[in-house]
């Protein structure tokens, strides 16, 4: 009797949850649509910059995949156009922002995750660059640590891409 009970239980906590996917679709270069997945329902956040890059994962620790884009626009206060992170989470099946962040240390220049950290090579001034990981805060990115300071692009982009 005790088994039948636990099968129960867990049939309908598999039943109550819903796979989520995140997906960008690219409608032209600088129109694009995240699109949330739940079950049979979808939403959709418009982003109407072009795109340098997009993944998935678990940033948060909250065991949920967000979904990370990298766009080129400007922001309120830096009017030059450059790469920003934005960083979305699935909030009761509608896409949410969790970090629209205007700027993360120097001139991003590209972004991944590794072990639920994100790992940044920036441009810092004219001739440094900097490999720097970040994890999901209260509010925003926290920095980690630097993996590289003041070095050369070549020497970055090789312990960036480790």
């Amino acid at each position: 009797m005790m088994r039948t009970n636990l099968c129960i239980v867990f049939l309908v906590f598999a039943l109550s949850g819903k796979a989520q996917t995140f997906e960008l679709r690219q409608v032209n270069d600088s129109l694009h649509h995240l699109v949330l997945t739940t079950g049979e329902e979808q939403d959709v956040w418009v982003l109407r910059y072009p795109v340098y890059r997009f993944c998935v994962a678990d940033v948060n620790g909250d065991g949920v995949e967000e979904a990370l884009v990298g766009v080129v626009k400007s922001t309120r206060f830096f009017k030059d156009k450059g790469r920003r992170l934005f960083i979305f989470k699935n909030y009761k099946g509608l896409v949410r922002p969790l970090w629209m962040g205007s700027r993360i240390g120097g001139s991003l220049l590209d972004f991944k995750v590794v072990d639920g950290v994100i790992r940044c090579i920036s441009k810092m001034g004219t001739d440094r660059i900097c490999v720097a990981e970040f994890r999901m805060a209260r509010f925003g990115l926290e920095f980690v640590r630097f993996l590289e300071d003041g070095t050369d692009e070549k020497k970055a982009w090789e312990v960036f891409r480790q």
